[in-house]
């Protein structure tokens, strides 16, 4: 490791335990999700319709990203261990979804939080995701074992290609995520979570699909979709 990216390193660390200090003194809320009887998934209401009517301002957003880049990396590349998701080339709709459920703690994610809550209003978080949707998607994200890719590619075809698309490119129409390039560790503990009720603003569609899965099941479609590349966003070497 270099000097320069011991430093990163260090500065990120620093961020981190900020971060973290201010989560223990700032507890996250709580609002009803997938639980709760009469839970309407995506409804339009609160900040994430203030935020998706607002005009995004995609060099206002790189600065506000200095933050997320702690944890993201400041090419948005996550961490390949799952720890944190691959952003880069993620559908603004989507980034704005869950970044509001997570502030108005609709997604548990008590570590996020803290970070989530420095964006000061709809307009920067609107412009925090504009800028994210502008960076390549990374080739190199950490990958599953590779040992069961027909059947995983069998299970996404019958059950995730309509809303995910072939290339993993999701919808932003429908908020349906971009998973071209996402890690399969972090992908794989989400949809366990989406499965087993502890994700709580799952959509009750994917729930539906998942529910019948089995854990060899999650983690041979899991693997397949680690491999998705969509040449539209992905980053050219």
């Amino acid at each position: 490791m270099g000097v320069g990216s011991l430093a990163d390193l260090l500065d990120q660390l620093a961020v981190v335990l900020r971060f973290g200090l201010r989560a223990a003194a700032q507890p996250q809320p709580k609002a009803e999700g997938i639980e709760a009887e009469g839970y309407v998934w995506n409804e339009m209401m609160g900040e994430k319709l203030e935020a998706l009517d607002k005009t995004p301002d995609a060099e206002n957003g790189e600065e506000a990203y200095e933050v997320c880049g702690a944890c993201h990396l400041p090419s948005g590349a996550g961490r390949p261990d799952g720890t944190f998701p691959q952003l880069a080339g993620q559908h603004r709709t989507v980034v704005i979804k869950q970044i509001a459920d997570i502030r108005e703690g609709r997604r548990d994610n008590p570590i996020m939080y803290p970070f989530a809550k420095t964006l000061t209003d709809s307009q920067e978080l609107s412009d925090v995701s504009a800028y994210i949707q502008t960076l390549p998607i990374p080739s190199d994200n950490g990958k599953g074992p590779g040992s069961d890719l027909d059947r995983g590619k069998s299970l996404y075809d019958a059950n995730c290609v309509e809303c995910h698309g072939n290339f993993g490119q999701g919808d932003a129409s429908k908020f349906y995520p971009v998973l071209a390039g996402q890690h399969y560790k972090y992908m794989l503990r989400q949809i366990t979570d989406i499965r087993d009720g502890r994700r709580r603003n799952a959509n009750p569609d994917m729930v539906k699909v998942v529910k019948k899965y089995s854990d060899a099941e999650l983690a041979a479609v899991v693997d397949y979709m680690s491999r998705l590349e969509w040449p539209e966003r992905q980053a050219r070497n």
